[in-house]
C-alpha cells in the first residue's frame, strides 16, 4: 500500500507492507490508548479525538520520522493513517505548526 505525503513542496510516496499493517495493529492500537487521553491540537486542548483528528497527530509525527530518516518509523506512521483511513491516498502535512491545516485527499 502507497501513501503519498506532502510537506510544502517535496512529496515523498511511502510504502507499507500489507503485512505490516497487519503486524502493528497491537502498536495502532496502543496509539489509540494513549491518543484517547486527549492531545494538543496546536493552540487548543482536544479531549475526544475523532479519527481525523488522530490522523493529524501521527501525521504530525510522520513528518518528524520523515525529516529524521527515521524509515521504520515513516512506515509505521503513514501504516496508522492508512489502516484507519483506508480510504486516504494522498496527506498534505501542515508544517507552520498548526496540526489542524493538514489535509487528507481520497
Amino acid at each position: 500500500m502507497k501513501l503519498n505525503v506532502y510537506m510544502n513542496e517535496i512529496m515523498k510516496q511511502v510504502t507499507v507492507p500489507s503485512d505490516m499493517l497487519r503486524d502493528a495493529e497491537t502498536i495502532y492500537t496502543k496509539i489509540d490508548k494513549d491518543l484517547d487521553k486527549g492531545w494538543q491540537m496546536s493552540r487548543e486542548w482536544v479531549d475526544s479525538l475523532d479519527t481525523v483528528q488522530r490522523c493529524k497527530v501521527i501525521a504530525d509525527r510522520l513528518l518528524t520520522a520523515i525529516e529524521n530518516s527515521n524509515e521504520p518509523s515513516t512506515m509505521l506512521m503513514a501504516g496508522y493513517i492508512m489502516s484507519r483511513m483506508p480510504h486516504i491516498k494522498t496527506v498534505h502535512i501542515a508544517t507552520d505548526g498548526d496540526i489542524n491545516q493538514t489535509q487528507f485527499i481520497d
